[in-house]
């Protein structure tokens, strides 16, 4: 064992390749920290900052240790960059937290009403404001979804008027609602309080 550790074949292909996985790990364990922090989760994210943090302390014992291997180098870069855009593929399946969408028709446009109707109609939430904007009256319309629904929601909007304008904001936390029933609600790894608990338990489906 010892003489297949000062290999070679470890220092210049074993060695690598464990320093890409093992950064792409770690990058992906920030990431997902990250995300759940500002979520407010006060009990996974830390569990996560303790594996990141330790992954990151052992691959760079061996970087240190192989000073005179530009391999090293090159893997730990790889896999940062490797770990940066998985850390987003989890970020997005994962779609934690609520969104605002804003849509803007002109008060003439027939399909309003049809658009307004179809979001509820899927079970969306939607409020309805007369404004008027820079050229002419508008009816701006609100509606607060999850975010693993966004695509749902776009898809009917493009289908009603594929050239309406809105526009998409992230919402830290909402209190009441009303969201599809086709899935159930909960933010994962999050621990909440009591008062949140409830907050979340008046969801309506």
């Amino acid at each position: 064992m010892t003489d297949f550790l000062s290999s070679d074949l470890f220092s210049w292909v074993v060695l690598p390749i464990i320093i890409i996985l093992s950064r792409m790990v770690d990058v992906t364990l920030g990431t997902v920290r990250i995300i759940l922090v500002s979520r407010g989760s006060r009990f996974v994210a830390p569990i996560l900052g303790f594996f990141e943090v330790l992954i990151w302390i052992v691959v760079i014992s061996q970087i240190m240790q192989n000073l005179n291997n530009p391999l090293c180098y090159i893997a730990y870069a790889l896999g940062f960059a490797l770990g940066t855009y998985f850390g987003i593929m989890v970020e997005e399946k994962l779609a934690i937290g609520f969104l605002v969408l804003r849509i803007f028709v002109p008060k003439e446009n027939p399909g309003k009403e049809s658009l307004m109707e179809k979001l509820i109609k899927a079970g969306f939430g939607v409020t309805a404001v007369e404004g008027r904007g820079s050229t002419k009256e508008v009816t701006l319309l609100f509606s607060l979804i999850r975010r693993k629904d966004l695509d749902e929601a776009v898809a009917i909007i493009e289908q009603a008027d594929s050239k309406v304008f809105y526009s998409i904001e992230s919402v830290k936390a909402a209190h009441a609602g009303i969201f599809p029933a086709k899935k159930a609600y909960r933010i994962p790894f999050v621990d909440q309080d009591d008062t949140r608990r409830r907050m979340f338990g008046g969801f309506r489906k």
